[in-house]
């Protein structure tokens, strides 16, 4: 499937006149919990010739790309993202740390996150994570038969949260790495081997019984994180020092 990938990559390079900086995968498959059937969530981040980023009007700044049952691509203009990261956007610090990539120029992933001390802000990750966390929490987990996926779902964003808690940094996209922060807490660590079990041998619609453990070790996570991200305050990266790895950027690839 990586082949196929990268051919796709190639033909929206051709298709849509860009150069491809960054691809990656975004999904489960890059979070470490896979079903049997999951597709590849591709995600990838790109640049356009000079003479585009020169015009008075806007245009759009993404692709989106037709989705079938295996592969679901889509990618932002390199001007978006660098925006998206100056505003300490959750899902930018994720791409530039998936485990899975298809393509990458320049070290671009390199440059840009170790960058990330200085753009990340605890306060709007707590944010996005909490939300992550809540939604799947209050909206999928509280009936007797729940998606193993949304368990791991709000698994993940609730570990996350508890990462920025702990140690005040960019909290990594792999749930093997999140899962290290728990200790034995009422067995459930042996609840989640067997969700991790059963979601790669299942389907992702595949279901099990309420957890009443997992279900207080989510709650406990949301409330302790509510209470933290109170005590954040507003961040700003600088803008200046962005401009100048677009501008680099531009002239680097189309010199």
């Amino acid at each position: 499937m990586q082949e196929v990938i990268k051919k796709e990559i190639l033909e929206i390079e051709k298709r849509e006149n860009i150069k491809i900086l960054y691809a990656c995968e975004s999904g489960s498959r890059a979070w470490g919990f896979p079903s049997r059937d999951s597709d590849y969530d591709v995600r990838f981040i790109y640049i356009r010739p000079k003479e585009w980023y020169l015009s008075i009007d806007d245009h759009k700044d993404t692709l989106e790309l037709p989705i079938n049952d295996l592969l679901d691509i889509g990618g932002w203009d390199i001007r978006k993202a660098l925006k998206l990261f100056r505003s300490s956007n959750a899902v930018i610090f994720e791409w530039l740390q998936s485990p899975i990539v298809y393509k990458e120029e320049s070290n671009f992933k390199e440059k840009l996150f170790k960058l990330s001390e200085d753009y990340f802000s605890l306060r709007v990750g707590m944010h996005h994570y909490l939300g992550m966390t809540i939604n799947p929490f209050k909206n999928d987990l509280q009936g007797d038969i729940v998606k193993i996926k949304k368990c791991l779902y709000a698994l993940r964003s609730s570990l996350a949260c508890r990462w920025m808690r702990e140690k005040q940094t960019v909290p990594p996209m792999e749930f093997g790495i999140l899962r290290s922060l728990i200790v034995d807490e009422g067995g459930i660590n042996g609840l989640i081997d067997q969700l991790l079990i059963r979601k790669k041998d299942n389907s992702e619609g595949d279901t099990i019984s309420s957890s009443r453990l997992l279900n207080h070790f989510i709650q406990n996570e949301i409330r302790e994180s509510e209470l933290y991200s109170m005590s954040l305050e507003k961040s700003t990266g600088s803008t200046e020092v962005l401009d100048q790895i677009f501008r680099d950027l531009l002239f680097e690839t189309y010199k």
